[in-house]
């Protein structure tokens, strides 16, 4: 049974595993970039292949997807001064490859379903600290930067790039 918080529409489980209900932020500047963090590798830096991605995390049991977006951010980058602008009208699904979902998910989920949303920023990019995250959060990027929406889906692990694709189609009327 899905948690009612999540909505009708909550994709059903695949290959006998549910998708850990998650959500993703895309933070737009006032040009139309997107905010991005380089993944922290545990050691203050990052050697993954493919490390850039935008902020994302599982939301709460009873926790609306929109109240996941806004505490996921905060506790990703410190950020909170920010204005909902869009969501995205699907949840975009993927499916673990065989490597994570036994070495890191214990064959919990098969894969994520995350509903996106499109956030401005509206504050001074003092406020942005990766590197200390707030209420003693682990650090999850070791650098950030605004990037084109176009080139997203090139800088995200291969896996997880159809969906990145569909939140730049979705979000593209916001994008520079």
């Amino acid at each position: 049974m899905t948690d009612s918080t999540l909505g009708p529409d909550f994709p059903p489980a695949r290959n006998g595993l549910p998708y850990r209900p998650c959500v993703g932020i895309m933070l737009l500047n006032a040009e139309g970039k997107v905010w991005i963090g380089k993944r922290d590798d545990g050691n203050g830096k990052s050697e993954y292949e493919f490390a850039w991605q935008m902020p994302q995390g599982g939301i709460d049991k009873g926790e609306t997807p929109r109240a996941a977006a806004l505490r996921e951010l905060y506790e990703e980058t410190s950020i909170r001064s920010v204005s909902i602008v869009a969501e995205a009208p699907v949840w975009f699904t993927y499916d673990y490859p065989e490597d994570v979902q036994q070495n890191t998910r214990k064959g919990k989920y098969g894969g994520q379903a995350q509903r996106w949303f499109a956030l401005r920023f509206e504050g001074s990019e003092a406020e942005i600290d990766v590197l200390n995250p707030p209420d003693g959060h682990e650090v999850e990027f070791c650098a950030w930067r605004w990037e084109d929406a176009a080139r997203l889906p090139d800088l995200i692990v291969p896996f997880k790039r159809q969906v990145y694709q569909g939140v730049v189609d979705a979000f593209s009327g916001l994008t520079a």
